[in-house]
């Protein structure tokens, strides 16, 4: 069962690499902390290139890199901005919408269809999103998802989900050729390269904030890192979907945190639609 520790810490580190960016996002640009979530985790992903036997490249290793790593330059940014502008107890959750959207774009990318488990698991996320603000349902049936597509963040969250549904099959193919830990270290250099120049336009009067909170920023990158390794190792030793299963219970710590950390209200609505959206996340991969 050391497999189940490994997928666990996947999703402590997961949380907190969310917990210490919204706490950086008070005072640090938002583009300056989307650069140095990928750039303070090579540090630490770099010295695993001595480790591993470098594979060799399959043919659609480049276009992989390029248009898995392009994407993922966006959700990055807009990942930041999401955290940055709502609460972490009902943004974080977004993210296991994934899934859902994957049932739509694997298809078309992969030619990989559901099942009917994955069709409950679509139910099941539907059903825990509408839960995330049951409170509003004194206002009508669909008030909840109204108001969930009103908040800034949970928005910029879908998006970053959907776009995650499609970077998910190129993860995949990056994977298929060359190896799991060599294309994380490709895909995090590669998005760390472009992110750079756009920091450098969009950041130029706040460049200072780098130097003045390296000890704030290098967590991040830390967070990601192990969050990423552990992930890794643990899908070394089982199934795929039981590690990503365990994984996105990071919904539900992120729901904590926000709640102990940044006193963010509705916990007990959250926390249940948080739970109920990993249980169908659940559906989905054993599916």
């Amino acid at each position: 069962m050391i497999w189940f520790v490994f997928a666990f810490l996947t999703a402590i580190f997961k949380s907190l690499k969310d917990v210490s960016s919204k706490k950086s996002l008070k005072n640090i640009d938002v583009y300056i902390v989307s650069w140095s979530l990928r750039f303070f985790a090579l540090p630490f992903l770099l010295p695993l290139l001595f480790f591993i036997e470098i594979p060799t490249l399959g043919n659609q290793f480049w276009m992989a890199l390029f248009i898995g790593g392009s994407l993922n330059v966006i959700t990055t940014i807009v990942y930041m901005k999401a955290i940055k502008y709502s609460d972490l107890s009902i943004t974080a959750p977004m993210v296991t919408f994934t899934p859902l959207f994957l049932l739509v774009t694997s298809p078309l990318i992969l030619g990989e269809f559901p099942s009917f488990f994955g069709l409950i698991g679509v139910l099941l996320i539907v059903l825990g999103s509408y839960t995330l603000n049951i409170k509003q349902r004194h206002n009508g049936y669909f008030a909840p998802f109204q108001a969930l597509l009103k908040e800034k963040g949970p928005k910029l969250m879908l998006f970053v989900a959907f776009i995650w549904s499609i970077t998910s099959n190129f993860d995949k193919i990056g994977v298929q050729n060359s190896s799991p830990i060599f294309w994380t270290i490709a895909i995090n250099t590669f998005i760390t390269l472009v992110l750079f120049p756009i920091m450098l336009y969009k950041s130029q009067q706040n460049l200072k904030q780098i130097p003045a909170n390296y000890k704030i920023l290098i967590p991040i990158g830390l967070f990601s890192a192990l969050a990423v390794v552990f992930q890794m190792t643990a899908i070394s030793l089982t199934l795929v979907a039981y590690v990503i299963s365990i994984a996105r219970t990071s919904a539900i710590m992120s729901v904590l945190f926000g709640h102990f950390i940044f006193k963010e209200k509705y916990v007990k609505e959250r926390l249940l639609g948080a739970a109920i959206m990993v249980l169908g996340v659940l559906f989905i991969t054993l599916a």
